[in-house]
């Protein structure tokens, strides 16, 4: 997952309004979004190299998200997959905040990841590269691939399409927000962050919406996760920028 855009306890009838967009390389095997056989209360994609996932939630509330640091010097080539600290959590019964510290003594050992884990009742963020736990305010945040609110382009116009957005009637909103993450504009060359990949792939993935012969957004999500505890869940997958399935649970 490479760009989460979010309103947190920012609205009357929703604690979380959650649009994302997962990128990732072409070849990687994935299911998309169901409730998963071994376990029906996670309601998940699935990464079918490392059964690990992105973006999910449960049946009681919980959500887990993730997404990658870019940082070449935070690479671990034989590193665990990040996607396992998402389904981990979706699985056991730990508390956002209590899971989040579980894993702090062994983080080092994964890649650069950020990782967004709540409930009902809070919702918090972590990266392994950052200072430590952090609940998230309420309010319209952004999350890439740096730390939480860093102001990328991409993140910066997000959020402000999300803020919009959620100022209209609340049946557009689902239509409205695909339409955001199919955004394919690239900020000019002096706006690009400088992450060591150099400047055709910071071109590259400097959109909301990455197509590329190799690398792409392969799926975009939006939940809705209400304060009476009903959860909507709607998953867009793509082959090489090319529309294929379209599934909505409630839970």
């Amino acid at each position: 997952m490479c760009l989460i855009l979010f309103s947190y306890m920012n609205h009357p009838r929703y604690r979380l309004i959650l649009a994302a967009n997962r990128d990732e390389f072409h070849e990687r095997p994935t299911s998309p979004l169901n409730f998963w056989p071994e376990n029906p209360c996670i309601l998940a994609g699935r990464d079918e190299r490392s059964l690990g996932t992105w973006l999910g939630v449960t049946r009681d509330g919980k959500i887990g998200a993730l997404t990658n640091f870019r940082n070449l010097g935070a690479l671990k080539k034989d590193g665990p997959s990040r996607g396992l600290l998402v389904s981990r959590y979706l699985e056991n019964a730990d508390a956002p905040g209590a899971y989040l510290e579980s894993i702090r003594s062994f983080a080092a050992l994964y890649s650069g990841f950020n990782i967004l884990a709540g409930d009902r009742d809070s919702l918090f963020y972590y990266s392994n590269l950052g200072e430590g736990l952090q609940p998230v305010k309420p309010g319209i945040h952004g999350l890439c691939n740096a730390f939480l609110d860093t102001a990328w382009p991409k993140v910066e116009r997000g959020k402000k399409a999300l803020a919009d957005i959620l100022s209209h009637s609340e049946d557009t909103w689902t239509d409205r927000l695909f339409d955001m993450l199919r955004d394919t504009w690239t900020p000019p060359d002096d706006r690009l962050p400088d992450t060591g990949i150099g400047l055709d792939w910071e071109r590259m993935l400097s959109s909301v919406f990455i197509t590329s012969p190799t690398y792409g957004t392969r799926s975009s999500a939006v939940i809705l996760m209400a304060h009476d505890g009903t959860i909507t869940f709607r998953e867009r997958t793509y082959t090489s920028g090319k529309p294929g399935s379209d599934v909505l649970f409630t839970c």
